[in-house]
């Protein structure tokens, strides 16, 4: 199967992936979070307790991500 990504409207592209990610969902409820991820989640949880990050406001970070992209 191919798809026409450039022939696609963000709509087609968004219901495909959340196609995909649903059906990922059902046929592999195993599927495991790779190593690194426990300790990019645990240095993360150490620079809110030290102090050093913050939790951002979702609208928020979406505004800042939006601004960010020329």
């Amino acid at each position: 199967m191919t798809l026409d990504l450039e022939e696609m409207t963000t709509e087609e592209k968004l219901k495909t992936m959340e196609m995909l990610r649903n059906d990922l969902c059902r046929s592999a409820p195993d599927l495991s979070s790779p190593s690194w991820h426990e300790d990019v989640l645990k240095e993360r949880e150490r620079m809110i307790r030290d102090g050093k990050d913050k939790f951002v406001d979702w609208n928020q970070a979406k505004k800042d991500i939006r601004n960010s992209i020329p």
